[in-house]
C-alpha cells in the first residue's frame, strides 16, 4: 500500500471494485427477472442470488483486469480511463491475488446455491463465467487484447445471465428471451465501447486490438450510437407479440443515449471522455427500467 496517496485500505479495495461498472451486472438480471415476472414464475430467492453472482463476478472480473493489465505493462503513466489500484502501488499484487481468490470463492458459492433452483446442468454454465473472467485478460491469449470483447460482452451480459437468470426460474428457453438477451448485450456494450474509444492511442501502444484500434474512432463513435438504436429496435419484437409497452418504454433511452453519442464526438479524446462513463452506465440502467417495467405492465 501506498500511504503517500492517502488512499485508505478499504477505499483502494473499493475503487478496485469499480462499483460504477456494476450497472452491467445489473442491467441483464434485471432484464431476465422481469421475462420470468412476466412468464409468471419469478422468484425473489433465485432472483436475488442471481444478482449475488451477478455482482460478484463483475467484481473479481475487474480484480482480473487490475491484476493482469498491470502485469502486461498497460496501466502506464498515460492511462487515461480510472486509477488502477495494483499499478498506483494502493494494493500489492500479492493483496491483489487473494482478493480475486476469495472473490472467486464467493461467486462459486452463490452459484452453487442457484443448482436447487436450477439443476445441476448451471454447473457448466457458472465455470464457463470463471474460465472467461480470466481469459479476458490473463493467459497467453487475453481475448480483450484480440478484439474478442464486444463478442465477450454480448455473451456474458447478453445470453449467459439473461437467458440464465430465467431459466432459473421458468426451466426453459425462449425466442422473447433471446431477443432480450442480445438487446441487453448491445446495450451493455456501450460502456465497453466508450473504454475502448477513449483508450485507443494507448491500446494501439499496447498492441490491443479492439474494434476502435482496428476501424478508427469514426467507427468507434458510430457504433456506439448503433449499440444503443438496435437495442431499442430490437424490443419493438415485444410490440407486435402483444406486450406493447416493452417494446414502447425503451424508447425513452434513445434521447439520452444519443445526447452522450454528441457529447463523445464533442469531446474527441483524452480524460474528458471518463465523464461519459456515469453517463451510458445510468443509461444502460435506465433501459433495463424501462424494458423491465415494460415487461410487468405487458
Amino acid at each position: 500500500m501506498d500511504k503517500s496517496s492517502g488512499i485508505t485500505p478499504l477505499r483502494a479495495w473499493v475503487l478496485a471494485a469499480r462499483p460504477k461498472t456494476l450497472a452491467g451486472a445489473a442491467v441483464p438480471v434485471l432484464i431476465g427477472c422481469a421475462l420470468a415476472a412476466e412468464a409468471g414464475c419469478f422468484g425473489w430467492v433465485p432472483g436475488l442470488l442471481c444478482f449475488g453472482f451477478a455482482f460478484l463476478m463483475q467484481i473479481d472480473a475487474n480484480l482480473i483486469n487490475d491484476l493482469f493489465d498491470y502485469k502486461k505493462g498497460s496501466d502506464g503513466e498515460d492511462r487515461l480511463g480510472p486509477d488502477r489500484a495494483v499499478s498506483k502501488g494502493w494494493i500489492t499484487p500479492k493483496a491483489m491475488t487473494c482478493g480475486i481468490v476469495i472473490t472467486t470463492v464467493a461467486a462459486c458459492v452463490v452459484g452453487l446455491s442457484l443448482l436447487f433452483f436450477g439443476g445441476m446442468e448451471l454447473i457448466v454454465l457458472g465455470v464457463v463465467c470463471v474460465v472467461f473472467a480470466f481469459l479476458y485478460t490473463a493467459g497467453p491469449y487475453p481475448l480483450a487484447y484480440h478484439g474478442w470483447g464486444d463478442v465477450l460482452v454480448l455473451l456474458f451480459f447478453g445470453f449467459v445471465p439473461v437467458g440464465g437468470t430465467y431459466y432459473v426460474m421458468c426451466h426453459e428457453w425462449t425466442m422473447s428471451v433471446g431477443i432480450a438477451s442480445l438487446a441487453s448485450g448491445l446495450v451493455v456494450d456501450t460502456l465497453l465501447m466508450v473504454n475502448n474509444y477513449r483508450d485507443r492511442g494507448q491500446d494501439a501502444r499496447n498492441g490491443k486490438r479492439t474494434l476502435v484500434v482496428v476501424w478508427g474512432a469514426r467507427a468507434g463513435r458510430m457504433l456506439y450510437l448503433l449499440l444503443g438504436v438496435v437495442a431499442v429496435g430490437l424490443c419493438l419484437v415485444f410490440w407486435f407479440e402483444g406486450i406493447r409497452w416493452a417494446g414502447l418504454l425503451p424508447l425513452l433511452y434513445l434521447p439520452l443515449h444519443v445526447a452522450a453519442w454528441r457529447k463523445m464526438g464533442r469531446i474527441g479524446e483524452g480524460k474528458q471522455l471518463n465523464r461519459l462513463l456515469g453517463e451510458t452506465s445510468r443509461n444502460m440502467l435506465l433501459f433495463a427500467l424501462l424494458f423491465s417495467g415494460g415487461l410487468l405492465i405487458g
